[in-house]
């Protein structure tokens, strides 16, 4: 740690913030020639999160003082790109097809139907349903009122159903 390091990493136990806190803290006591699990026990943490932020100091220096994202570096997708078309086609048939009591879909429902189909091999939640659909392209809206039928005798039967 070179000396204007050490003056910024000293600035940083003044800090307000926990993250930089303790961060400034472990990089001292390290410092200090310090082992691991001798931090970890002062500062109320795990030895392997010491070492964490030991590495990070010495890959990106005094950045490794401010938090970084959460998100996760990878995201596995659900489907593949087959699989994605396989679920649009399902979605193109009506739930009825496949023993369901609606004749429309929903996310949860469509999540389910996948997995008993074998698109997914574990249950998926409605969510990456709707963000596998909104990488294909289609938009998911719930079915509205407002949705009308070819059928000559649709308003009729509409107004017998709402009754």
């Amino acid at each position: 740690m070179t000396d204007a390091e050490r003056q910024q990493v000293e600035a940083g136990l003044r800090s307000s913030e926990a993250f930089g806190l303790r961060r400034c803290q472990i990089l001292l006591a390290s410092a200090r020639g310090e082992r691991a699990i001798t931090i970890a026990r002062q500062v109320g943490c795990d030895d392997q999160t010491v070492r964490e932020a030991i590495h990070a100091f010495n890959s990106v220096g005094l950045e490794a003082l401010r938090p970084g994202s959460h998100r996760p570096h990878t995201i596995r997708t659900a489907f593949d790109t087959g699989r994605a078309q396989q679920l649009r086609a399902l979605l193109h048939q009506s739930p009825r097809t496949f023993p369901k009591p609606s004749s429309l879909w929903t996310l949860e429902l469509a999540a389910q139907v996948s997995f008993e189909q074998g698109l997914t091999p574990e249950r998926v939640s409605g969510e990456t349903i709707r963000a596998t659909l909104k990488r294909l392209g289609v938009g998911w809206k719930r079915a509205k009122r407002w949705i009308t039928s070819p059928d000559p005798a649709y308003a009729r039967k509409k107004v017998v159903a709402t009754v």
